[in-house]
Order: C-alpha cells, then structure tokens, then sequence
C-alpha cells in the first residue's frame, strides 16, 4: 500500500475573460524580477494573477491559454 501517490499533472482550468473588459498584463517585481501573468479590470484596475512566467515557454503556454498576443500584453511594476 503506497502512503502516498504520484502526483498527475493536470492542465489548470482556464478562465474565460471578455477583452472588453480584461485586458493582459506581466506584474513584475523591480526588485526580485518575478514576473505574474494577470488579467486587469479596465473599469476598476483590479488584478486577477493567472500564473508565474517563469520562462519564455511559459509566457508562451499563458498566450495559447487565453487567446493573447505576446505584443499585447503590458508590463507594470
């Protein structure tokens, strides 16, 4: 009997965001560089954190998630 199992990796749920509303942003971190992908509220400026971008492939895997050009997204600080 295994105390505990092998971990699957599951594809995260993808949240549908209207792009009248949502617009694409990289949070980043001035000091330790860490980068967030989110989506934010234009109405309210609201963030909704979706992923860490690690990477380029990961920035990549977050543009094919939500329907996004890569020259779209904004970065702020």
């Amino acid at each position: 009997m295994r105390l505990f199992g092998k971990r699957r990796e599951t594809e995260p749920e993808t949240m549908h965001f209207d792009p009248a509303e949502y617009e694409p942003v990289i949070r980043s971190s001035i000091c330790t560089g860490e980068r967030v992908a989110c989506m934010r509220e234009r109405a309210a400026g609201k963030l909704h954190e979706l992923m860490l971008i690690r990477t380029d492939e990961d920035l990549a895997a977050f543009c094919r998630r939500y329907g996004v050009d890569a020259e779209q997204i904004k970065t702020i600080y």
